[in-house]
């Protein structure tokens, strides 16, 4: 599972941001591993030095084995808040998706 973490140019993307984040993908989508190739993650603020609610985003893409990708996005007042409702969305997302492919 190859974890990808894209910022746009009003975040700065250095190594522990990255180190943090991919952890805890690794973590919370540790049962879905030999499910999925590939996730992008990517960061942005849609608002840059002006001061907003909510407009520090989070898309997450997985990219399911022989299936099309999974992408959903959150929006929240910082990086680790959009982050933690896209990684809890995305999780639901995959349950649903695999348990139907169970289902069939």
């Amino acid at each position: 599972m190859k974890i990808q973490i894209n910022t746009d140019k009003n975040i700065d993307g250095h190594a522990r941001l990255e180190s943090y984040f991919s952890g805890e993908l690794e973590k919370g989508l540790a049962r879905f591993e030999d499910k999925i190739t590939r996730i992008e993650v990517h960061f942005g603020d849609e608002n840059g030095e002006k001061f907003s609610l909510h407009d520090k985003k989070c898309v997450i893409e997985v990219r399911p084995v022989k299936l099309q990708p999974i992408t959903v996005t959150e929006h929240a007042e910082t990086l680790e808040k959009a982050f933690s409702g896209a990684l809890s969305k995305v999780k639901k997302s995959l349950t649903t998706t695999f348990d139907k492919i169970k289902a069939h």
